[in-house]
């Protein structure tokens, strides 16, 4: 089983005093990291690569559908090992403690103190330049595998076209890749426990695992490098997890306007 180290940091709850509403969050040890990150990038991985075109048969739309449900899938497997992982460490899941003990909680400014309010605007430059590193070039792949190149086929407009059913699997698959799943998971759990391994470099660290966890699109790895900068730094530097999932989440909506507007 794999060690954790108990390099336990207090995070007090608002609106109780710190002794009666610390939540110690445990420092987890590089194997524990390392581990948990599998957990979470391989069944993706094989999900992408395996499962779905053995269930599909064959490409084209057949496949789409098939990825959809597959990530799907493997994104709400994610949120279930948060909770599962928050729930062991606080005894608990009420709000109360896994909001702090996620850092879902409003952004505190470093210089000011100041927490919420005006701090929140740092998200809409962080928002911008997510936006334009998502135009960056990528290597060659499967327009199947690219839901971007697939919503401006003339097969995505005959799956989506006045399927709701389709539209309502594609926003599961939004909410739990950009809130419940993939930033729940780094920026939410990973990232407040890597500072006891990796000290102040704790977000470089979790900029790289989360590039690397794209096995399912590894073309993508190179430009999700960039979210180190873009998101995993913001977080820690504002003990926020909302941060990257405000930013990430721009990129939801999105698709889910361009998907809605093929229903429609």
């Amino acid at each position: 089983m794999t060690t954790i180290d108990h390099e336990p940091t207090e995070v007090s709850v608002p609106g109780r005093s710190p002794r009666a509403g610390a939540v110690t969050i445990t420092q987890y040890s590089r194997r524990a990291i390392v581990a948990i990150w599998a957990a979470a990038a391989l069944p993706m991985g094989a999900l992408a690569w395996i499962v779905a075109p053995v269930i599909a048969g064959g490409g084209g739309v057949s496949l789409t559908r098939a990825l959809l449900v597959c990530l799907t899938a493997g994104l709400i497997w994610q949120f279930v090992l948060v909770a599962v992982l928050v729930g062991y460490e606080q005894r608990s899941l009420r709000w109360s403690r896994i909001g702090p003990a996620l850092w879902l909680q409003s952004p505190r400014s470093p210089r000011t103190g100041r927490v919420g309010g005006w701090t929140w605007l740092i998200v809409i430059p962080l928002i911008a330049g997510f936006a334009v590193h998502q135009l960056a070039p990528s290597l060659p792949h499967p327009v199947s595998y690219d839901l971007g190149k697939f919503l401006s086929t003339g097969a995505a407009k005959t799956m989506f076209h006045g399927s709701w059913g389709w539209f309502a699997v594609l926003m599961l698959e939004l909410i739990f890749n950009t809130v419940l799943g993939e930033e729940l998971l780094f920026r939410g759990l990973l990232l407040p426990r890597m500072n006891g391994a990796f000290g102040d470099r704790d977000w470089v660290a979790n900029g790289v695992l989360f590039a690397v966890y794209h096995l399912h699109f590894p073309w993508t790895i190179p430009v999700n490098l960039l979210d180190t900068l873009l998101i995993s730094y913001p977080t820690r530097r504002f003990r926020s997890a909302w941060i990257g999932i405000a930013v990430h989440s721009a990129q939801s909506v999105v698709f889910a306007l361009l998907v809605l507007r093929l229903v429609l």
